[in-house]
């Protein structure tokens, strides 16, 4: 009698146990997606609205070539800009985090739109990089200024330039009066560019 009753309980106490492994543990929380960290530099919406007009701006009249019938995306999103509509004077640096003389300058560029006080626009062009290489030296260096991004490298085929750095100074007009190509640019260079071939004196 004992040895029926117990051979119909243990199928009862077995279940029992298995069910007991299971229940109240809790299923792993899904994983979610990790949050993109925010970009460091400013939108472009304002890139083809032209800044004030400062006072004694003394450009001299003279051929330039407009610049390159392009459109870029800009690193924070939204609508991509076309340099024919970008509105001058403003100095465009061409830029890779891969390129030291590049990560050198990228200071003076971020104190010079500091200073300009709406003399002048200072925009970057990243190229030929990966984005977490751009977003990694704009965080560390607290660059700030509207970034576009061209990573087909096509400003440099259309300028006929395949330098690093490049810096671009264009007059109101969207003409560039000058490409500079002579390596890192320190704020007392930068300043004498622009004075020179812009005609925009920025406050030191």
């Amino acid at each position: 009698m004992n040895r029926r009753i117990a051979a119909l309980l243990l199928p009862l106490l077995v279940a029992a146990a298995a069910g007991c492994t299971t229940t109240g543990v809790e299923e792993p929380a899904p994983t979610r997606p990790r949050a993109e960290r925010p970009s460091p530099f400013d939108d472009c919406a304002a890139l083809t609205t032209a800044p004030s007009s400062p006072a004694g701006a003394t450009t001299a009249p003279g051929a330039g070539d407009p610049l390159p019938e392009l459109t870029l995306s800009c690193f924070t999103g939204g609508a991509p800009v076309d340099l024919r509509a970008v509105r001058g004077p403003a100095v465009v640096n061409i830029w890779a985090s891969w390129c030291a003389p590049c990560r050198t300058e990228l200071p003076a560029f971020q104190r010079l739109s500091e200073r300009a006080d709406g003399r002048l626009r200072v925009i970057g062009v990243n190229s030929r990089d990966t984005r977490s290489g751009a977003q990694s030296i704009g965080e560390d260096f607290g660059v700030r200024f509207p970034m576009l991004v061209d990573q087909g490298e096509a400003l440099q085929r259309a300028l006929n330039r395949n330098a690093f750095p490049l810096t671009l100074f264009v007059d109101g007009q969207g003409r560039v009066r000058h490409t500079d190509t002579s390596g890192a640019l320190d704020d007392a260079r930068l300043d004498a560019l622009v004075r020179e071939h812009l005609g925009v004196a920025v406050p030191a």
